[in-house]
């Protein structure tokens, strides 16, 4: 059954902006009408819409210059600063496809993503507090070789088989601007720009690709529902999540707003920055909610720019809201997912306790909503079922796998989320459980198959199930049941997954057992384990 919209929020903002063909169309669109006007921060450093469209211009020549064509990927390795933004909008703006990714990842994350997307250049760091990539860039040009040219960011050392930012900047002059012109001519609306990379239940990874129109007409509608005067946001999340480019990056930039970046999270420093700047939305995730309210600094700290609170990822506890509530009595929520371009329900801007904390909203704008039996048929009225989503803003499909794209989206255009939801009688909807294996951890989507492929590689591991256990903090973290074929400790296979994966992913658990539970088929009993974690069996 589908639903109706939400109604958008009154606005007082100045007329809307237009509806660009390209995401990265709104920066030179306020660098003609508001070019002074800052468009991103970083520490002492600004850039104004002015400076950021002439960045964009001489990446996106540089880009073209080394072969880039519409379809192509770009990938970026860098934290959440204007660098990162310069690269994805200049990507973009040439009908190529941009690939973000999280320095947090180990060699062979970097290398399952760079394999899928088989990007054409790949614009990094050398190193990143403290951790040399150096070796992880020899190894990825090794791999790839003449099929990916590596461009090192301004300032950083030297990397074998890489050209310097500089000389990559250098090369653009051999473009015309009318060749940008026209590379920039044929590309925009549906046409891919971004992919999001989530990891796949079978632990590969797979790519939401994301276009466009699904940008713009998200943070179009994002920016009358979250009304802002002026818009002027915090940004440390890190760059392949849809919640840096999507919720944060895109609607700051098509409001002609400004973006503050923290490359990495702090939470004295963000705070700090949130009153330095006069930070008008605060939004994050429950988690980074709770550790900023139990620092000593938020007592300290001067609120009075903020106009909205906005989480995401997961609901956040009542006596939080009633915290944030005392702050800013304008709050709100949604939910999304990459898939969506971040975009299924919505909580418009209120003071209401029960809405905020069992809700997630009625359907975001021009999006249809129904919950599904088991049978795709829909659920019966006040009874759960699967949440599916249709509207002009899914994804594409996986980039490069059409099976996967097959399971997710149905012939006529529903995504299936994977999450079961009810239908309140006030007609907003409230998630319930999920039928996936997938968990949340910190706002992050975190799938249980990645990291048991990394426990099995251990030879000291015979048999491995992760399943989640819920968590004050992170709101889900992994447990992991291991039976051991040898000698090993917790400790050891904790060690042993820090070094293969990033840091959210690892289990903060192992539960050592004589066998796995099974179901009457042979498949592992995961319900049981699941109930275990719960419970906090102890190892």
């Amino acid at each position: 059954m589908s639903s109706s919209s939400v109604t958008p929020a009154h606005s007082n903002l100045m007329p809307a902006p237009p509806v660009l063909s390209r995401i990265s169309d709104y920066a030179h669109h306020y660098a003609v009408r508001a070019g002074a006007s800052t468009a991103v921060r970083l520490g002492g450093t600004a850039l104004s819409y002015a400076r950021l469209a002439e960045e964009i211009d001489a990446t996106a020549l540089a880009l073209l210059a080394l072969g880039v064509r519409k379809g192509d990927r770009v990938a970026t390795l860098q934290t959440p600063r204007p660098e990162f933004f310069t690269a994805f909008l200049a990507t973009a703006s040439i009908g190529a496809v941009w690939v973000g990714l999280n320095p947090r990842y180990r060699l062979g994350e970097l290398l399952a993503v760079i394999r899928d997307a088989r990007p054409r250049v790949l614009l990094t760091r050398a190193s990143i507090d403290g951790r040399s990539y150096r070796g992880d860039l020899e190894a990825i040009a090794a791999e790839l070789g003449g099929a990916l040219q590596i461009v090192v960011f301004e300032g950083e050392a030297a990397v074998a088989a890489a050209r310097s930012h500089a000389e990559f900047i250098a090369g653009g002059a051999s473009v015309s601007h009318e060749t940008l012109s026209g590379a920039r001519h044929d590309c925009g609306g549906r046409d891919p720009c971004l992919i999001v990379y989530t990891s796949g239940t079978t632990g590969a990874p797979k790519g939401a690709v994301l276009h466009h129109a699904g940008l713009v007409r998200f943070s179009l509608a994002q920016n009358v529902l979250w009304p802002l005067n002026p818009v002027r946001v915090l940004n440390y999340f890190p760059i392949n999540h849809v919640g840096c480019v999507a919720d944060m990056a895109c609607p700051a930039l098509v409001a002609g707003g400004e973006q503050v970046f923290l490359e990495h999270f702090d939470v004295e420093a963000s705070l700090h920055l949130m009153a330095e700047w006069q930070v008008t939305l605060w939004g994050s995730v429950p988690s980074v909610f709770q550790m900023q309210l139990a620092s000593p600094a938020c007592a300290r700290t001067d609120f009075s720019s903020v106009q909205l609170i906005v989480w995401e990822g997961a609901a956040m506890p009542r006596d939080d809201i009633v915290r944030l509530r005392r702050i800013c009595p304008s709050l709100a929520t949604n939910y999304g997912m990459s898939e969506t371009t971040s975009a299924v329900t919505v909580v418009e801007p209120t003071d209401n306790l029960d809405v905020l904390a069992d809700s997630v909203g009625f359907p975001f704008p021009g999006v249809e909503v129904r919950l599904a039996d088991r049978d795709g048929l829909d659920a019966a009225l006040g009874q759960p079922g699967e949440l599916w989503a249709r509207s002009d803003l899914n994804m594409l499909g996986y980039w490069s796998n059409p099976t996967a794209t097959a399971e997710a989206l149905s012939s006529d255009g529903w995504l299936r989320t994977g999450d079961l939801a009810v239908r309140r009688p006030d007609g907003r909807y409230r998630i319930v459980g999920r039928i996936k294996e997938m968990y949340k951890s910190g706002g992050y989507n975190v799938y249980p198959r990645e990291i048991e492929s990394v426990l099995e590689q251990h030879p000291a591991v015979a048999a491995v199930a992760v399943t989640a256990a819920s968590d004050p903090l992170w709101q889900e973290v992994g447990v992991a049941f291991v039976v051991a074929r040898g000698s090993i400790t917790e400790e050891e296979l904790i060690a042993w997954c820090h070094e293969r994966l990033a840091n959210y992913k690892v289990p903060k658990r192992v539960v050592f057992l004589d066998s796995l539970p099974l179901l009457p088929i042979g498949k592992v009993d995961r319900q049981a384990l699941r109930l275990r974690a719960l419970q906090g069996t102890p190892t």
